[in-house]
């Protein structure tokens, strides 16, 4: 541990440990032994300032010995301090006069800040690529219809995004903790701590730290649980190949639908068909039937032979108003029937056309290929 001439030793002590946690940080002068203290203090401070004003809060913030902060500049880090809402608060000539107890909260402060923002940057940088990956994947796989079934699959990872920003956040304060309790540790086997305390203590912080990452590693276990199920969602929407293969299914299973319709239909028509010739049969039986038998009473008297005329006549009538009815129907049938064949006429030449107009676009396409051919060589 290097020495700071003319200064009590726990003075020493903190003044050591605050440029060890700029080092750590990044900032590369706090060991340089051209410095006097209270620059590399005003420089590590005026590092950090800068850091967490710079646009993406990265630790990449150069502070050379030809640009460490003079009088002026400790007064302005004073005021930038108060402008972050540091909740530690701290003037020049603290600075000046190394107030290392002072200084040491707001240089942890300042580190939480900074390294916070560069791992919420990192967070931010990983959710936009995961979320180009996630459309890139959609539009590949012609998946533009399913957004509404993604809706809920980017709420879960919303989610997770947020899980996972908390815990950097815990992760971070602990680290510091943790390097706090590293750096107390170390003032306390300078000064002569009693060495069972301070097994005891360690043997604590161990058991603690067990603790804590057990219950890390379950929360991580089960983050990666709920990511592989938003995976197996992703990869049971179907593909174009697939959508297209299970559209041909379909249509096959459709056609063949068709068909099993239209063959029922006809045995539907031919059973209505035969029945009602059956039911005319019956009829014209009965029919026969009756006259044979009034013919031989009718025929002995002539009002039995006028009734009977009578009777035959209304027969003939009631036999004409059927066959204009069955002749309607023919009409009408036959009137669909001339139309589907103007429709079928239609299609046929139709269909010519399109043959004609297919034949010379691909005579078209293969004359291109021989003019391209012809002019490539």
């Amino acid at each position: 541990m290097a020495e700071f001439p003319c200064q009590p030793e726990s003075t020493n002590r903190r003044l050591q440990s605050i440029l060890d946690l700029l080092s750590s940080a990044g900032y590369a002068d706090a060991h340089k032994p051209d410095i006097t203290a209270p620059e590399k203090l005003a420089g590590g401070l005026a590092w950090c300032v800068a850091a967490l004003n710079s646009p993406n809060s990265q630790i990449d913030v150069v502070v050379s010995s030809e640009t460490l902060p003079h009088e002026d500049n400790k007064k302005e880090i004073e005021e930038a301090l108060r402008s972050l809402k540091c909740p530690h608060s701290l003037e020049a000539s603290q600075i000046r006069n190394l107030d290392c107890e002072s200084i040491f909260p707001v240089v942890q402060w300042l580190l939480e800040r900074v390294r916070d923002g560069k791992d919420e940057n990192q967070r931010k940088v990983g959710v936009v690529s995961q979320l180009q990956q996630l459309r890139e994947r959609i539009s590949m796989e012609g998946a533009e219809t399913k957004v509404q079934k993604f809706a809920s699959l980017m709420q879960s990872l919303k989610d997770m995004e947020k899980k996972e920003s908390e815990f950097l956040s815990y992760s971070g304060a602990k680290r510091y903790q943790l390097e706090a309790e590293v750096i107390y540790l170390k003032e306390k086997i300078a000064g002569g701590c009693d060495s069972k305390s301070l097994s005891d203590g360690l043997d604590r912080s161990l058991s603690e730290s067990a603790e804590e990452l057990n219950s890390a590693r379950k929360e991580l276990a089960a983050t990666l649980r709920a990511i592989l199920a938003v995976k197996r969602q992703l990869d049971d929407v179907p593909s174009q190949s697939e959508l297209i293969q299970y559209e041909r299914r379909l249509s096959d299973l459709y056609g063949h639908i068709q068909g099993k319709h239209q063959q029922t239909q006809k045995h539907y028509d031919t059973y209505n068909a035969l029945l009602e010739i059956k039911e005319l049969m019956l009829k014209e039986t009965s029919l026969l039937n009756s006259i044979s038998s009034q013919f031989q009473n009718a025929i002995t008297s002539t009002a039995g032979r006028m009734k009977l005329i009578d009777s035959m006549e209304g027969i003939v009538k009631g036999s004409q108003q059927k066959l204009q009815k069955v002749r309607l129907g023919l009409e009408e049938q036959e009137k669909i029937r001339d139309a589907l064949k103007e429709r079928y006429t239609a299609a046929i030449a139709a269909q010519r056309q399109w043959y004609s107009l297919l034949k010379a676009f691909q005579e078209a396409c293969a004359k291109n290929e021989r003019l391209r051919s012809s002019t490539s060589v």
